[in-house]
């Protein structure tokens, strides 16, 4: 078997007891009831296919045909895909969706409600208490990874800025933009006088 198709069955069964349990996630099935999405991980061969019947999923690694809707993206923004972290990649350009824009709307809020709930799902297999802990680790590397990224951002640009002077600071770049619009009104005027001048003649 396909190792990404033995990857995907776990995840499907999931999605459909969630989507089972889940009166909207059903309705939105019915909805998008027929409908191929091809979700694939950019710069690689890896594409996962949604088809979507009744009210379930069917995940495959392997589709003949082409899908009614494509979403491609790195595999960091496709984990991130359902809820408003999808909506944010959209607007940003880091995930690209092509074909029926209403479908893609549509299975984007599918996802957010069938998506599994880490702690719950950690929890059958390790237990409540031991599974809370996990999330909160998980939680916790997510908001130092945030930060952390926030500061070498600012620390970056200062070194630029301050210690190799290879970009210009905000108070430069704003001189500067001054600067070019001082040339500017200075060269309309000069044009403004040649022209005066010419008519004079």
């Amino acid at each position: 078997m396909n190792p990404l198709e033995a990857a995907l069955r776990p995840i499907a069964r999931v999605l459909n007891r969630n989507i089972r349990e889940t009166t909207p996630a059903r309705e939105l099935c019915g909805k998008l009831d027929g409908t191929v999405v091809a979700v694939r991980v950019r710069d690689t061969a890896l594409t996962a296919w949604f088809l979507i019947r009744g009210d379930e999923l069917e995940l495959t690694a392997d589709h003949d045909g082409e899908p009614d809707v494509a979403i491609s993206g790195s595999l960091v923004t496709l984990a991130r895909l359902a809820g408003n972290a999808g909506l944010d990649a959209v607007r940003k350009g880091d995930l690209e969706i092509t074909g029926d824009a209403h479908s893609a709307e549509r299975f984007q809020r599918l996802l957010a409600y069938a998506k599994p709930d880490f702690e719950e799902e950690l929890s059958t297999v390790v237990g409540d208490a031991a599974a809370h802990r996990v999330g909160e680790v998980v939680r916790g590397i997510g908001k130092w990874g945030r930060e952390a990224r926030s500061t070498m951002g600012a620390n970056i640009r200062e070194y630029l800025q301050e210690e190799s002077r290879d970009a210009p600071s905000r108070y430069e770049a704003d001189r500067f933009a001054a600067d070019v619009d001082a040339l500017r009104d200075d060269v309309e005027r000069l044009e403004a006088r040649i022209d005066r001048l010419r008519g004079e003649d």
